[in-house]
């Protein structure tokens, strides 16, 4: 067995082992942690399978950004799951054994891995993506010629997918946070409230409401007094975003580009309202400047669609930027849609960092 595929168990083994643990536990928090590390070990089996556009977003979201967003949940919820009725359970069991043998079954029709002869070497799409597509192009990473060009609608209807999110997840957190609110001042018995009949001070004090809600901005504000934290994140800040600005830039020729790197540059805001909250984060990227730049990426790839069609050609075929040099035209199509998708997305994800983020001062 050679080092690589020892390699490759090892890890195959440390995620279903860390699978199984999560089925187990009813600690949500601790089901988080582990939830990370499982995306942390997905993105180093990408990485052995040379999947490294993969392997930078997998530890970007699934171990970065979802964390976080996991925690901002549970913090506005209970930390422990609700004990489930075992006739669920049997019925649970039951589908997921049976999906699993369908997918077993299903896998019997797959060629043996690493196979010269599969279809995904030897099928004609392939010459065509790794070959031909260096002349048309011009593009030295084929995972950026494929996402942005050859499959330039398919990427759009994902950053349509992703705008979408962007809209509704601070709209709906706002509504309910809105709700709550007004429950709160309209309900006469809200003096029974039962978080308020757990604080013993809570029948004394005239402003437990307002108190509540000075506690839970004294929690989230326990983190920055840690000064190795604070130290730390913001040297580290700098350094996040100009690495968010080397994968988008140099997606063209190595891996990264968009999605990767608005992944990369939202987590640098995020860490540092982790660290020094919500407000100090505002101060530099107003909400209503964030939410401003949600939908620039759809507009710039829609955009630039409309533009190709008005210079004669097809829609999204870059190559009409650049009349006699298609090749120069693309690879300025690609710059600006990736640019577009990294906007997007990085506005995306501090969106609804900071839409959860809010709602927790609140409470």
């Amino acid at each position: 067995m050679s080092l690589l595929v020892l390699m490759n168990v090892s890890l195959f083994a440390l995620l279903v082992a860390t699978a199984l643990a999560i089925t187990r536990l009813r600690a949500l928090y601790e089901a988080t942690m582990l939830t990370a590390l499982a995306g942390l070990l997905s993105a180093s089996l990408f990485v052995s399978l040379d999947a490294l556009d993969v392997a930078i977003t997998e530890a970007a979201v699934g171990t970065g950004i979802s964390t976080v967003l996991f925690l901002s949940a549970l913090a506005l919820t209970r930390s422990r799951e609700t004990v489930t009725p075992r006739r669920k359970r049997w019925s649970g069991g039951a589908v997921a054994l049976l999906l699993g043998a369908v997918l077993v079954y299903a896998s019997q029709d797959l060629p043996s891995f690493g196979e010269p002869d599969t279809p995904v070497q030897t099928h004609p799409v392939t010459e065509t993506y790794l070959q031909d597509s260096q002349e048309e192009i011009g593009v030295p990473n084929t995972v950026a010629a494929v996402l942005a060009s050859y499959r330039g609608y398919d990427t759009l209807g994902e950053l349509v997918v992703i705008f979408t999110a962007g809209v509704t997840v601070p709209l709906l957190l706002m509504r309910t946070r809105r709700r709550g609110e007004q429950d709160g001042e309209d309900d006469p018995d809200a003096e029974n409230d039962p978080d308020a009949e757990n604080d013993p001070d809570a029948e004394n004090d005239p402003d437990a409401e307002n108190d509540q809600g000075e506690r839970a901005k004294a929690r989230a504000a326990v983190i920055s007094e840690y000064r190795v934290l604070r130290v730390c994140s913001k040297i580290l800040m700098p350094f996040i975003l100009i690495f968010a600005f080397y994968v988008l830039f140099h997606g063209d020729y190595g891996p990264g580009g968009g999605f990767q790197a608005g992944v990369i540059f939202a987590a640098g805001f995020v860490l540092y309202g982790l660290v020094f909250g919500i407000a100090e984060v505002e101060r530099v990227l107003p909400w209503p400047v964030m939410l401003g730049l949600v939908p620039v990426g759809v507009l710039l790839y829609g955009g630039l669609g409309v533009v190709n069609m008005a210079l004669g050609g097809s829609f999204l075929d870059y190559g009409t930027l650049v009349p006699g040099h298609p090749e120069e035209g693309q690879h300025y199509g690609i710059l600006i849609i990736e640019t577009g998708v990294g906007i997007t997305v990085a506005a995306v994800l501090i969106a609804v960092f900071y839409s959860f983020a809010a709602r927790g001062a609140r409470r």
